[in-house]
């Protein structure tokens, strides 16, 4: 079935040197087939008419830890209180995962991907990393995997208390990965203080390459360190973090096709310093905005919060910044599917109750999201309001 949206104001699409004006597209099944001017849109099955509003393509949040039971809340209370944030609190979030049963896990699971899906998210990574054991640990890719669009095991999140850590590696690379390695696409590696070094965060990287999986790093988030090069080095999708840079650091991006993705959602909630995305853009490194979404250190699933973020802290332009949370985020995922809106891209897009996607940065808070198709079916299916913003629209 065919669906004709029209009447859109204002159409990012990330295909273009810029956005359209009074454009209509046809969804046809899980595709775009037509991109085009209102006024030469051809018939299709049905017809959506958006009275004026802004049109982009779905949120892509490409980094995300949402298979997890339990809370943190008075471990964020306590930082709020100026404790400093250390990856150990991990630890707090595995024992509650360990806990639950699967349903509880997949209920959960379910709960945020569809807040992050009614908030413009149409496609979404997640993570294993808070079983640490193989059993655990399986379960989570299974129960992502089910769920998620892609899926990520970081058995190398912590090691776990009481287990030695070149022992837990070992785990990690050996009778772990082979277990998850059916039901997912990526590995990642926390190559931090406080939880794995270079040498070990090399080895995991290494057997999963070897095991044909993609790559990814958590890197220089409480410090410099030798996140981004190793991440280079490996040619890993993207390293994630990238807060604390130096020069050498953002050389190496701009040289690579690594994408620096930053969660300025965690370095509000952790009290550190925003990443550098103004520096790395300006270098000509690949950035994407995404949310972290865990119970730990950034617990939301608002892609739009972290756009309106890089826009007014960051140094971002809006065009930029919405660049970064769609086109870049498939690029971190080394997709080209998802992100734009193209004739033979999937279907994801998502309608602004405004006039202009300026408005997410020039109205910060407000839930402006009004409408989302992801993989050409509407969620959810609601009615319009009657105020339309034809006569706002700057031409």
């Amino acid at each position: 079935m065919s669906t004709l949206i029209t009447g859109i104001g204002e159409l990012t699409t990330n295909a273009s040197d810029g956005p359209l004006h009074d454009a209509a597209v046809v969804l046809d099944g899980e595709r775009f087939a037509w991109i085009g001017a209102a006024n030469s849109a051809p018939a299709a099955d049905d017809r959506v008419d958006i009275g004026g509003r802004a049109a982009l393509p779905g949120w892509v949040d490409s980094h995300t830890h949402l298979v997890f039971a339990g809370d943190r809340t008075a471990e964020f209370e306590a930082r709020m209180a100026g404790q400093p944030y250390r990856a150990g609190g991990i630890a707090t979030t595995v024992a509650a995962t360990r806990g639950a049963s699967d349903e509880q896990l997949s209920t959960n699971l379910h709960r945020h991907v569809t807040e992050a899906y009614r908030q413009g998210t149409t496609c979404l990574e997640t993570k294993t990393g808070y079983g640490l054991s193989v059993p655990d640990e399986t379960r989570s890719a299974r129960i992502a995997a089910a769920i998620a669009d892609e899926v990520t095991f970081l058995g190398a999140h912590l090691v776990p208390p009481g287990a030695d850590a070149e022992s837990y590696v070992d785990l990690v690379c050996g009778d772990m990965l082979d277990a998850v390695a059916p039901h997912v696409r990526w590995t990642d590696v926390f190559c931090e203080t406080g939880a794995f070094d270079e040498a070990q965060s090399d080895r995991v990287l290494r057997a999963a390459a070897a095991r044909g999986l993609g790559l990814r790093v958590h890197g220089n988030q409480l410090g410099t360190g030798p996140g981004v090069q190793l991440a280079v080095r490996h040619g890993a999708a993207s390293v994630d973090h990238c807060t604390y840079l130096t020069e050498a650091d953002i050389e190496a991006l701009a040289a690579s096709d690594t994408v620096a993705t930053v969660l300025p959602a965690c370095d509000l909630s952790t009290r550190q310093p925003l990443a550098p995305a103004r520096a790395l853009l300006d270098a000509g490194v690949t950035v994407a905005l995404a949310t972290n979404a865990n119970p730990g250190s950034s617990y939301t699933t608002s892609m739009a919060y972290c756009v309106a973020t890089a826009v007014l802290q960051m140094g971002l332009s809006i065009a930029e910044a919405v660049y970064a949370a769609t086109a870049a985020g498939a690029k971190a995922l080394r997709r080209n599917d998802v992100g734009v809106i193209e004739v033979g891209a999937r279907a994801d897009l998502q309608v602004l109750d405004a006039p202009s996607v300026t408005h997410l940065a020039y109205r910060p808070g407000v839930p402006l999201t009004r409408a989302v198709w992801r993989l050409g079916h509407r969620i959810p299916a609601a009615e319009w309001p009657s105020a339309v913003y034809e006569s706002t629209i700057e031409r």
